[in-house]
């Protein structure tokens, strides 16, 4: 059996993938604020103490999360490059990434740092938090942005995305070489095992030669970090090759299950034995670019695997995915200082502060956004509330043959 996708088809799996991946930053964002270990480049911590699962799951979604996006931001990038032509990919990134950056850096740089110092002050001082910090922001120059905080992402991305299109327009006049690469990247496609090796040793490699601590905490400044763009920046051609042989999205289903569990059981030893037995680090890049890899293929090949349908909830999520990553950051910095004083788990405040944050979220995508000026500035159009539309379009979806013999 074979998937086919026909030009400009919508990709669900890969769509819903994505918008899962960022939502992922709320979880992610959260934990930070209740691990047991002080965070680098984090400075909250609840004084009530955290938990060693949120340690464990702040390492396992950054071992693969923004590596996946950006792999499936290449793809997609190369779908409007090849599928609409360069100037449609220009047009459509300008309005969907660099007018976005522009407009919410000047709006969240502020408002994440206000949350910040809120919640530091709540955290540490037991006077009138609020107060203290609107002291702070009484200066203009509190509201110039100065670092891109969670945007770095939009940031590397309109990068990312200016260095494809001049890439692309080089090899469409080299069809010769286009198209030796897209063979080789086919034959690794089919090659299940070997496939997680070799771009794991790639990915070894560019740790190997590049700054690791780099990735880890220079990519929030306006001036690129060569590190942080070498790396990413393979995923991302990664996933714009990936493109080119889309035919062969099906055999990412391929031992999916056995990828996915392989990663997390990699993934567990290493983070519960790494500090016992004093893993030296060129042994801690191979298990992190190994790990990384066995949750890129086994993940997408689950999504292919059972999202490959239309799903009138899984569209709403994805078309809300964008609003719910830029809000996300100030609430999840904002609400553990709401509920500092509360004498409660750290699991237990973990999940209310990802239970409302989604909440807050959610709620105002869908009365502020998804049907106004906002929504239509963010994904090219303004979308129903009515969920009966999205329901029709399911069951319209449903009536084609999705795998064909």
């Amino acid at each position: 059996m074979q998937s086919t996708f026909q030009k400009n088809e919508r990709i669900y799996s890969l769509d819903s993938l994505r918008a899962i991946l960022m939502l992922m930053g709320i979880v992610f964002h959260t934990t930070l604020t209740y691990q047991v270990e002080f965070p680098e480049g984090w400075d909250l911590q609840d004084p009530m103490g955290g938990h060693i699962f949120n340690d464990f799951v702040t390492d396992l979604v950054h071992a693969f999360r923004m590596q996946h996006f950006f792999l499936i931001a290449g793809f997609f990038g190369a779908m409007l490059f090849y599928d609409r032509g360069p100037r449609s990919i220009i047009k459509n990134r300008f309005s969907r990434l660099v007018l976005p950056f522009a407009v919410f850096i000047l709006l969240l740089y502020p408002t994440v740092n206000f949350a910040f110092n809120y919640t530091e002050l709540a955290f540490s001082t037991s006077g009138s938090s609020l107060e203290s910090t609107l002291i702070k922001f009484s200066f203009p120059e509190s509201f110039i942005p100065r670092t891109t905080k969670h945007l770095w992402f939009l940031y590397y991305l309109i990068l990312f995305t200016s260095v494809s299109i001049f890439l692309g327009l080089i090899f469409k006049r080299l069809p010769f070489l286009s198209s030796n690469i897209s063979k080789a990247f086919s034959w690794l496609m089919h090659q299940t095992k070997y496939r997680v090796l070799i771009l794991s040793g790639i990915t070894f490699l560019i740790y190997f030669f590049i700054e690791p601590e780099a990735i880890e905490n220079s990519f929030f400044y306006f001036i690129p970090d060569v590190s942080v763009f070498i790396f990413y920046f393979f995923f991302y051609l990664v996933g714009w090759i990936l493109f080119k042989s889309k035919h062969l999205l099906n055999t990412m289903m391929r031992l999916d299950w056995v990828l996915a569990i392989l990663g997390l059981i990699l993934f567990s030893v290493h983070f519960f034995m790494a500090e016992s037995i004093n893993v030296e680090i060129p042994l801690k890049l191979i298990i992190k670019s190994m790990t990384t890899w066995l949750f890129i293929f086994g993940i997408t090949g689950l999504f292919i695997r059972y999202g490959s349908n239309f799903s009138s909830r899984m569209r709403y999520i994805s078309d809300a995915s964008y609003w719910v990553y830029l809000l996300h950051l100030p609430l999840t910095i904002l609400i553990p200082g709401l509920i500092a004083d509360w004498p409660l788990h750290a699991i237990v405040k973990f999940l209310i502060v990802v239970l409302s944050t989604s909440i807050i979220c959610f709620v105002s995508y869908h009365y502020l956004v998804r049907g106004t000026f906002i929504g239509q500035f963010l994904n090219g159009k303004k979308y129903s509330r009515i969920s009966t539309v999205l329901r029709k379009e399911e069951e319209l979806s449903n009536l084609k043959p999705v795998l064909n013999n």
